[in-house]
């Protein structure tokens, strides 16, 4: 697992946020994501790399597109982390 720093580091930013709403729905590729923002495919490009290796997201290549999908493991180990403090509170 990356490290929980590295997570939520990568967590912090409105964009990436977004894009993880978006994957939750489907694999998508690098232009299907830019199209929901304002920004160059550039910038996408760099909140993708931070998701991706903050180990959030999966991606492939396929053709010339790299495509996307949510890393599940990660999500569960950071909820597992979370988990061990939100415990403590129903004791």
């Amino acid at each position: 697992m990356s490290s929980i720093n590295q997570i939520f580091k990568a967590l912090s930013h409105e964009n990436r946020m977004k894009m993880l709403v978006l994957l939750k729905k489907d694999e998508l590729n690098t232009l299907e994501i830019a199209t929901h923002f304002e920004m160059s495919k550039i910038g996408v490009s760099k909140h993708l790399a931070i998701l991706t290796n903050a180990g959030l997201i999966n991606s492939y290549k396929k053709g010339q597109y790299l495509y996307y999908s949510l890393n599940p493991v990660v999500f569960r180990d950071v909820l597992n982390w979370i988990d061990q403090f939100y415990s403590d509170f129903e004791k």
